[in-house]
């Protein structure tokens, strides 16, 4: 009896006992940053309400799965935190959950050291589990997310959990820029638990818990998500996020029309309104709420990389199949003529997706230019003929092309690009759809062209969207269908290699690749961005960092304030019509040299 007892006894300490077995290496270096200068203002205060207003209502709030990848992603994924980050400036590691890491011999590992306040917003603590379970989660087929169950199949090999607050994330290979790719976020396994095959619908408008600032405190559908201020938020008083974050609340209007939302900025509806276009830049900001000092301006140089803003060509449809249709779309786009004539000068032409890269970035690289006599070659060449209105056709079908987009902006922009590609014999039909529904059809692939921008990445990445293993299936950002064997080879090297020279003359290689593959037309990018603010909305100085592209993103840098007083007193003002002298700031502490 006493023996059974003691068999018992042992068995439920098996259960009971922690499950970390493994031991963690002797030797390691750990490192952390406490030392890189702060970027946020001491004068900054907490308050208020910032109104911005969005195109379109998310189709999900899920970030994972069918429909996720949207523009109103980046709202939930800036407010879910990861192991560490990277100063805005000096671009060094810097803590976030993780309060300290260090790297292992083989370059395949990271280690970590949590911050035990760390939680989520449901009050449950941030434990290393939540960090292994993220790999558990985004392997799952139940998610219905390829690029991720690929990416964490093929890219992590394991994360080791040491105790509750030490843990390692392994790389499937050695690499350089480890930080870069093991900086995983950590998924709450105490919400999600077991999924089940009913995830994506389950999912589509959970409010998840998350660990960042704020957390999303109501929405209505088609019209409005309101996200609220962690006044206990866990990290509010480390060293990077004092006087950051400033805001109570901030609501996400649906406003769809671009022109609408000027209108709402310039009633005070809505608190900020981006003025990078020349027209409202030159124009109409040229208007009382600015002009008597209600409305303030700032023109904000930065340094970073480039938005690879352009038309991307679907190689799967018959007509781009043929690279000399491709090759002969891009020279009857007279992007330098939209350039002067409706951006009045402004911008500058883009020459490639991966623009501002330094080392990274092949500048030899021009853009195709406007060239009919090149468009004529082209389509002569691969056996098509003029029609009697002008237009190339070959065997009954002509080279006309839908282009999708969804921003109202660029309408005139293409309606030039129409105008001149028809000179050249090349017939484009535009489409507008709201962002949502013009991003679903870009993912599923049911695109001719897709005039739209990415969002850039610290080092350029080419596998999401040019490696065959994302082509010909849905919701992958793959777009073009790119299947080059040649170019996945050097696409493979390129984030296999350890030497990071290789790496650097790889990437120019593979820019080469691309620009023959002739799949991207870029158009336009500016070393800046202009915004126009009500006045009670204060910025730090400088206003923003080296890599700012918004100074009003509340979950990015998060640097501005509500200034009360100022409020009250530019309400005052505005009904006694007493005026300020108007502002205008032209911020060029990050201008590139």
């Amino acid at each position: 009896m006493k023996r059974a007892f003691l068999i018992v006894m042992a068995l439920l300490t098996l259960v009971v006992a922690p499950l970390h077995a493994e031991t963690l290496p002797a030797g390691l270096t750990w490192l952390t940053n406490n030392e890189d200068p702060v970027f946020a203002s001491p004068e900054a205060v907490k308050g208020g309400v910032f109104v911005s207003p969005i195109a379109s209502f998310p189709l999900t709030f899920r970030t994972v799965g069918p429909d996720s990848n949207g523009g109103f992603r980046s709202n939930i994924g800036a407010n879910q935190m990861s192991l560490i980050e990277l100063h805005p400036n000096t671009e060094r590691i810097i803590p976030s959950i993780a309060t300290h890491w260090a790297f292992g011999d083989d370059k395949k590992t990271m280690y970590f050291k949590l911050n035990p306040r760390a939680r989520w917003s449901d009050g449950e603590p941030v434990t290393a589990d939540d960090f292994a379970y993220t790999l558990e989660f985004m392997r799952s087929k139940e998610i219905v997310a390829p690029w991720y169950n690929h990416y964490y199949s093929e890219e992590i090999e394991k994360v080791v959990v040491y105790d509750d607050h030490t843990l390692a994330v392994v790389s499937t290979r050695a690499e350089p820029d480890l930080h870069l790719k093991l900086n995983i976020s950590p998924t709450p396994h105490h919400y999600f638990g077991e999924l089940g095959k009913d995830f994506t619908a389950r999912y589509n408008w959970k409010i998840v818990p998350n660990t960042g600032p704020y957390q999303i405190s109501s929405f209505k559908k088609g019209k409005d998500v309101v996200f609220t201020r962690k006044k206990d938020w866990w990290a509010k008083d480390l060293r990077y996020n004092q006087n950051r974050f400033n805001v109570n609340k901030v609501i996400f209007r649906v406003i769809r029309d671009f022109n609408t939302q000027w209108e709402y900025f310039r009633k005070g509806r809505v608190d900020t309104f981006r003025i990078t276009y020349p027209k409202y830049w030159h124009r109409k900001s040229d208007t009382d709420v600015v002009n008597n000092g209600y409305v303030e301006r700032i023109w904000f140089y930065n340094d970073t990389r480039r938005t690879p803003q352009g038309l991307y060509l679907n190689e799967d449809r018959e007509i781009f199949k043929d690279r000399n249709l491709r090759m002969a779309f891009a020279h009857a786009m007279n992007v330098d003529k939209v350039i002067q004539k409706v951006l009045r000068g402004d911008y500058f032409r883009l020459n490639h997706a991966y623009q501002g890269y330094g080392d990274y970035s092949d500048e030899t690289i021009k853009a195709r230019p406007y060239d009919i006599n090149k468009v004529k070659a082209l389509m002569t060449a691969s056996g098509w003929a003029r029609g009697g209105d002008g237009i190339w056709t070959k065997d009954g079908r002509r080279f006309s092309v839908e282009v999708t987009y969804s921003f109202d902006e660029v309408t005139e922009r293409l309606v030039v690009l129409k105008e001149e590609a028809k000179k050249a014999g090349v017939e484009i039909k535009l489409q507008k759809l709201d962002s949502s529904a013009a991003f679903k059809k870009f993912l599923e692939k049911n695109h001719d062209v897709a005039m739209m921008a990415w969002s850039t990445n610290f080092r350029p990445r080419y596998w999401q969207s040019y490696h065959s293993d994302n082509a010909h299936k849905p919701q992958t950002n793959n777009i073009t269908n790119t299947d080059n064997k040649e170019l996945d080879e050097a696409i493979d090297r390129y984030h296999s290699s350890l030497d990071e020279e290789e790496r650097k003359v790889l990437s120019r290689k593979i820019q080469r690749m691309l620009h023959e593959q002739a799949v991207f037309v870029p158009t336009m990018m500016v070393p800046y961005f202009r915004q126009a603010y009500w006045r009670w909305w204060r910025l730090p100085t400088p206003p923003g960092t080296k890599h700012s592209d918004d100074l009003f993103d509340p979950f990015g840098n998060g640097l501005f304030w509500y200034d009360k007083a100022r409020h009250e007193e530019t309400k005052q003002a505005m009904k006694k019509k007493k005026t300020f002298p108007p502002v205008t700031i032209i911020e060029e502490t990050f201008k590139p040299l």
